[in-house]
């Protein structure tokens, strides 16, 4: 172990013990551990020598809780609950954040945080995502994850779950980045998808494990979003989107942006069609984000390929009316002149086959 690995390991419970203390933020932690060489140090200082670096009231909430937190003890509790923390000056801090300005000093997470990790795109939008958009969050979820770019989003409702969704599906990797603690998922409703994540991805917050979502929390996850990614794509968001927040934070990072055109007259694709006007890269797929951002496709070649079953004359009859837009089953039935019970199990066999895709509330689209 190095010498610098060696000082950030003994350094790590002080910076979430510091983490911990009102009104000592990232600025004011740095400032400690440079004017006392470490930050273990700094946590051990009399009172006298801590008025150096610290203002009146900053001082004070240092003097108080110091005496309430045990830094060894809370580390104890971290690793009890399987949480992680990972500091700035960790070798495994995630290598693109650490390039912003005044990046969060401490990250905590459940699940892994890979070097290959580096390669990763952000996949955000409207939480009251349309057919088209849920299709699209889908696709360019599922194709970034398949060229072994790791997903980042938000945990939120819509765009975000729906490609955490589709990375998982994929096989491939994705982070979520919380407005609260890894502790307080939000939405609750996505429990379940944050633990699939932790398994096949992270996790994480900059916030304490038990910290409830709050409004205010929410434009520092999405600069983390941002930070943590080499482009963002929007899918779907209207003119007031928290989604545009994570597009202004890319911006200010030097990332590139990213938007799927929608209709002109849909309110949830007014802000990605504005961003559009404005000069984002407009995409249409995974391949051009890919391609934008010269990605590799990192597809095993060696992966047996499967291919698709022969069709029967009514399955080739109702995929032949499918298109990418979005049809419900009883316009479909109707267009194919066949039977709807029919048509339903048609569209089921067809779906396990990969020839068609359902995108919800009995839409269907060919694939």
């Amino acid at each position: 172990m190095t010498n610098d690995a060696a000082r950030a390991d003994a350094d790590r419970p002080f910076w979430v013990a510091f983490h911990f203390v009102p009104y000592i933020g990232p600025s004011r932690i740095r400032r400690l551990r440079d004017h006392f060489g470490s930050l273990e140090r700094a946590w051990k200082s009399d009172a006298a020598r801590l008025r150096a670096v610290l203002d009146e009231r900053s001082h004070a909430a240092m003097i108080e809780h110091r005496t309430k937190i045990d830094p060894a003890g809370v580390m104890e509790r971290l690793a009890m609950d399987r949480i992680s923390v990972v500091t700035v000056e960790d070798d495994g801090y995630p290598a693109l954040l650490r390039e912003i300005g005044s990046p969060p000093p401490v990250l905590f997470l459940r699940g892994q945080l890979l070097e290959t990790d580096s390669a990763a795109v952000a996949v955000v939008g409207t939480r009251r995502v349309s057919s088209y958009g849920r299709e699209m969050a889908s696709q360019i979820g599922e194709g970034l994850a398949r060229a072994g770019v790791t997903v980042v989003s938000g945990l939120a409702k819509g765009v975000d779950g729906i490609a955490h969704e589709a990375a998982l599906a994929a096989g491939g990797r994705t982070i979520a980045v919380l407005g609260s603690g890894v502790d307080r998922i939000y939405p609750y409703e996505h429990k379940r998808l944050a633990s699939r994540i932790a398994d096949q991805g992270a996790v994480l917050s900059d916030f304490a494990p038990d910290r409830k979502p709050d409004a205010p929390n929410f434009p520092a996850r999405n600069r983390i979003i941002s930070g943590l990614s080499l482009g963002v794509v929007v899918i779907e968001a209207p003119e007031r989107s928290g989604a545009l927040i994570t597009v202004d934070f890319a911006a200010d990072q030097g990332r590139d942006v990213f938007a799927v055109p929608g209709p002109a007259t849909a309110w949830n694709s007014a802000g990605t069609n504005k961003l559009l006007r404005d000069g984002a890269r407009l995409v249409r797929n995974a391949d051009d984000v890919l391609e934008d951002l010269r990605l590799r496709r990192d597809i095993v070649e060696d992966e047996p390929v499967q291919q698709p079953l022969p069709m029967n004359d009514e399955e080739r009859r109702l995929v032949a009316v499918l298109t990418s837009d979005p049809q419900h089953i009883d316009d479909i039935a109707e267009r194919c002149t066949m039977p709807l019970p029919g048509v339903s199990a048609l569209l089921v066999t067809l779906e396990l086959q990969g020839q068609v895709r359902n995108v919800g509330a009995q839409h269907y689209v060919r694939r």
